[in-house]
């Protein structure tokens, strides 16, 4: 399986999303320009976290028109796996890939530790590898992750399953309906806030992330082998 790791101007959690494709899953992974509108070759697609064109405007805002979203709209219609994670969620909320807008976190603090979070959905490619309600230990590293949307959104996103994972025992950012992450209706594209490949090794402190990874690859191969 072979994934990209786009590259932003003001990414910086790309190198910690590669490592965790190469060195934890040991897969095939590239980083790939903002600037390349093709992403054919790839069998998935990861935005990471960071601050993209320094977050003008909104997190988010301007990365929506990079040349490479194209390509992530691309192969998201294509129903390839599509993985925001923090300032990639953002992304995919300014895009519409996903439901729902980022607000400032509740405290108005930049917000960086462990948080536990709730396995809401464990029927998803990204989180097959997961028990239902499972509780698990994941970082954030934030200052703009307070997930918003109107009552029908949140009533839609519950109504079909779509909120994969809840804050569990503390809500950090003020998110609502504690939503640390969702899916698109399809079930290919994930935004999340917390970062999972910064849980993927016991030197990191935390591994619960590396079910998420796991769980794609799994995946993967399962919907190749049944189609081969």
């Amino acid at each position: 399986m072979k994934y990209a790791v786009i590259v932003f101007p003001g990414s910086n959690c790309d190198v910690d999303m590669y490592h965790a494709i190469k060195d934890a899953l040991g897969e095939e992974v590239e980083y790939v320009s903002h600037t390349e509108k093709d992403l054919s070759e790839y069998d998935a697609i990861l935005l990471p976290g960071g601050f993209s064109y320094g977050d003008y405007l909104r997190s988010g805002a301007i990365a929506r028109f990079a040349n490479a979203m194209s390509g992530v709209m691309k192969a998201a219609e294509e129903g390839k796996p599509v993985l925001g994670v923090c300032n990639g969620f953002q992304v995919l909320l300014e895009s519409g890939l996903l439901p729902g807008a980022m607000k400032r976190n509740r405290d108005l603090k930049f917000i960086c530790r462990p948080v536990n979070l709730k396995v809401e959905n464990h029927e998803t490619m990204f989180t097959s590898e997961y028990e239902k309600g499972e509780v698990i230990t994941i970082p954030i590293a934030h200052g703009e992750g307070n997930y918003e949307c109107n009552d029908k959104t949140l009533k839609e996103l519950e109504e079909n399953n779509q909120i994969v994972f809840r804050y569990h025992g503390e809500n950090p950012n003020g998110s609502r309906g504690d939503v640390a992450g969702i899916i698109n209706e399809r079930g290919n594209v994930l935004g999340m806030m917390p970062h999972p490949e910064r849980a993927v090794d016991e030197i990191l402190g935390h591994t619960d992330g590396l079910k998420l990874f796991q769980s794609i690859l799994k995946n993967w191969r399962e919907s190749h082998v049944c189609t081969s």
